[in-house]
């Protein structure tokens, strides 16, 4: 998939630096280690996959400006990780990204997906609701450190048709 800013693929091993780098520079409290990452991806190939990763590649420069993650266990999937250069900000690349996990979550048979964000994530907020997410509650104290809360949203997967900004 293309987008004005990006071409979407599947998540390699081989991205897991370009990747880290990104996350570093975005959540530097709460990054993800290189082991989480290579745990993921384990789990995203073959017939019995259960996560699905993608990368969003400027196709000018080849350098990672997008990623994310979902993982699938029986009817229930969960957004593990969505994330989007600040220069990249504001041009529908969340947008692609999330359409493209929610695809996969449609063809992982998953009734609902959930997701976790800062409380003070705003920006990531509008963009859930946007595809229809609700709040469900609070995970108090869920990043660290800082002891920020995590608002639980939810989307039943049947009730909504992802839509793009870029259509």
């Amino acid at each position: 998939m293309t987008t004005a800013t990006a071409v979407l693929r599947e998540m390699r091993w081989w991205d897991i630096d370009p990747v880290l780098d990104l996350e570093h520079e975005l959540f530097p409290d709460d990054a993800w280690s290189p082991g989480m990452f290579w745990s993921e991806l384990a789990y995203a190939r073959g017939p019995q996959a259960t996560r699905r990763y993608v990368v969003a590649e400027d196709p000018v420069t080849g350098r990672i400006v997008g990623y994310a993650g979902l993982a699938a266990a029986g009817d229930l999937a969960d957004v593990q990780t969505i994330a989007v250069s600040r220069d990249h900000w504001g041009g529908g690349l969340g947008s692609e990204l999330l359409t493209d996990l929610l695809k996969h979550a449609t063809a992982f048979e998953c009734a609902e997906v959930l997701l976790e964000v800062r409380v003070d994530n705003t920006r990531a907020q509008k963009l859930y609701e946007r595809f229809g997410f609700e709040p469900i509650g609070f995970r108090r104290g869920y990043y660290q450190p800082g002891n920020i809360d995590a608002l639980v949203m939810r989307l039943h997967v049947h009730e909504h048709v992802p839509e793009t900004e870029t259509d």
